[in-house]
């Protein structure tokens, strides 16, 4: 039965056979109103066609058409019903007994508990008992009616619905602050990368610019090389040219005059005048003026032309380059770190400064705890400070130094056994041995370098997989790790290498970076 027709104080609006309001009213031949519905389903169910109401008998089943008059009265009737019924009604948990008072529009209950009115009331009840489901089982996580609590769990946490839903609440709210500090984190973290965007664009276009203002002069030097090259020679041509014509113009003087010459021979030959011929005859026998060509040429050479003019662009790259690599380690040096090395992971045979600043091999083997952090096979030291994002920077003076180790090794490598300290082993480091430099990898690499650096820096770039290595004082690259795919803290690693009896006594030294604007 719907909820109007609880709230129903006029019979009129009522079907006397289903006795709730008119759905579709239709009006018998006798004048009573029944659910069309209702009227069909009685006359089908019987052998008459009689009305309900007065026991009227007709012959031939009426036909039956819907009062559109008074349906809309009852329709108009069913709505002010419902929205009283909203208003007024309460839905009750434990329903045993109602009754219809038309006068104040409530039910009467043997046990009552109010609240709003739901549509899944039948969800609120226990299935076993029957009985409203008003308690928590805390221990069981489930809803629990009164019966339940004292059979079924009885041993159990059980408390009232309304303090569990304030507890919960409560906690709700708690994670409801939780999501928005992530939410404000995560936006947070949004802007950071955002702004590391910005950052590398600028970045970029400044690394565009400096590339394009490096190859510009570049180029511009290989051009105006080129056109150095070609001018010279072309010069040397226009030389051996002008040489050329000018001992042909000689030559040609020559020849005139000895045509000239050897025309009066000519002549004089033909004289019968004894006296006219032994005249000139010593003054034309006599060898002309003319010069001796046995040695003279033309020199066509242009050998080392090209080699004198590549060697001038060599230098004016090595310039170049050498303003690159000074802007390049300005760039790196403002990620300097102060680094100081870690006395707890230094091999028994180093000695460490005070300040931690310096090294050196003292060929005596000192009694020290043998923690898990300490080297004891190579000759080594770890900084204490690490990396395992980002970047960071150091300088280590080297000089005086015949054997040196320097770079950074990975946190988990071997540092009790014998290992090859190579990147796959967790090394990224390079060496100086008896006056040889060289990088242990896959395979071993030679480093050709001009003059002994005094002064090594070292760049890690976390991100980048980037391990680089710099002569300060020459402002030059010395050997790049490039590609490294970093997964565990990096430490700075520092080894002396032997005391060499006393050849290689001089330290290691960590210098402060000197940040030049």
């Amino acid at each position: 039965m719907s909820a109007a027709s609880c709230l129903l104080s006029e019979d009129p609006f009522l079907c006397s056979i289903c006795l709730d309001v008119f759905t579709d009213p239709v009006t018998t031949p006798c004048g009573h109103n029944f659910c069309k519905n209702c009227i069909n389903e009685h006359w089908n169910s019987n052998d008459q066609y009689l009305c309900p109401m007065c026991k009227e008998v007709f012959n031939i089943r009426p036909d039956m058409k819907v009062n559109t008059l008074f349906s809309e009265v009852v329709s108009q009737f069913r709505q002010e019903a419902q929205q009283k019924a909203s208003s007024a009604l309460k839905s009750c948990l434990v329903l045993l007994v109602f009754l219809v008072i038309p006068v104040c529009l409530a039910f009467i209950y043997v046990r009552t508990q109010l609240m709003d009115p739901v549509e899944n009331l039948e969800d609120r009840m226990c299935t076993k008992h029957n009985k409203p489901l008003e308690l928590f089982c805390k221990t069981d996580q489930t809803f629990v009616c009164v019966f339940c609590s004292v059979l079924d769990h009885k041993t159990h946490d059980v408390v009232p619905l309304k303090e569990e839903y304030e507890r919960q609440k409560a906690e709700l709210g708690k994670t409801e602050a939780e999501i928005q500090e992530m939410i404000q984190k995560r936006r947070l973290k949004i802007e950071e990368i955002k702004h590391s965007v910005d950052l590398s664009e600028e970045a970029a276009d400044r690394e565009k610019a400096e590339g394009v203002q490096v190859f510009t002069a570049l180029k511009e030097s290989v051009e105006r090389s080129l056109n150095e090259l070609i001018e010279m020679i072309e010069e040397k041509q226009r030389t051996t040219e002008k040489q050329a014509e000018d001992f042909i113009k000689e030559l040609e003087q020559e020849i005139s005059e000895l045509k000239k010459r050897s025309s009066e021979v000519e002549k004089l030959s033909h004289s019968e005048d004894h006296l006219h011929f032994l005249q000139n005859f010593l003054s034309l026998k006599a060898a002309p003026p003319t010069k001796d060509w046995t040695e003279v040429s033309v020199h066509l050479s242009y050998e080392g032309t090209v080699v004198k003019v590549v060697a001038q662009l060599e230098k004016t790259l090595s310039k170049q380059m050498k303003k690159l690599f000074e802007a390049e380690l300005k760039r790196v040096q403002q990620y300097a770190v102060d680094v100081t090395l870690d006395p707890d992971t230094a091999h028994p045979d180093l000695i460490l400064s005070d300040d931690g600043k310096q090294v050196y091999d003292s060929d005596v083997w000192k009694k020290l705890p043998d923690n898990p952090e300490r080297f004891s096979f190579y000759i080594c030291v770890l900084g204490k400070q690490s990396l395992s994002s980002g970047r960071f920077y150091f300088e280590v003076q080297v000089k005086e130094k015949t054997g040196w180790t320097l770079g950074v090794a990975r946190e988990s490598f071997n540092r009790k056994g014998e290992i090859t300290p190579s990147p796959e082993d967790g090394f990224w480091t390079i060496w100086l041995t008896k006056n040889y430099y060289f990088v242990l990898g896959d395979p071993p690499v030679d480093l050709s370098l001009k003059s002994p650096p005094q002064k090594v820096g070292v760049f890690v770039d976390y991100e980048e997989g980037l391990v680089s290595f710099y002569d300060v004082d020459a402002a030059a690259l010395i050997y790049s790790f490039t590609g490294c795919s970093f997964t565990e803290k990096l430490y700075p690693i520092f080894s002396p290498l032997t005391n060499d009896g006393g050849k290689n006594s001089a330290p290691l030294i960590i210098s402060p970076v000197n940040q030049t604007a």
